[in-house]
């Protein structure tokens, strides 16, 4: 496969802010649009990208599948793991003003706990589905 080094310098200059700006939709999803999801989507978007311009099997070498399918019961399971946590403090599940003295505080705490698991989860399961499609025929 020949490598077109226009594609690869501005890929390698993309990645990083790519990757800030995915990490920003994360934690300003609570004050404006955003959130896990979105935030997901942008960093499978990465990897994809980084597939696209230096190849699947460099793409596996940097994200390897078995990190990625761990990825997403790990964030079903940070997910979960906050509304057990909200009852086991003798809330409803996913009440999150338990978790914390205040209840402020702590609807802030589990709204980004609850994103975090959702972010991990959409963001294994994209990469997962690319690198599935395309490492197939191969």
């Amino acid at each position: 496969m020949k490598f077109d080094l226009i594609l690869r310098i501005a890929a390698k200059l993309l990645i990083p802010f790519t990757l800030l700006f995915g990490l920003y939709v994360q934690f300003h999803g609570d004050f404006g649009p955003g959130g896990g999801f979105q935030a997901g989507v942008i960093v499978a978007a990465v990897v994809i990208l980084y597939a696209i311009i230096f190849g699947l099997e460099t793409a596996k070498n940097v994200v390897p599948p078995i990190v990625v399918e761990t990825m997403i019961p790990v964030g079903v399971l940070i997910y979960a793991s906050v509304g057990v946590a909200s009852m086991l403090l003798g809330g409803e599940y996913l009440n999150y003003s338990v978790l914390e003295h205040d209840p402020a505080h702590a609807q802030e705490l589990g709204i980004l706990l609850v994103e975090l698991g959702v972010f991990v989860t959409v963001a294994g399961t994209m990469t997962a589905i690319f690198y599935t499609f395309a490492g197939r025929g191969r």
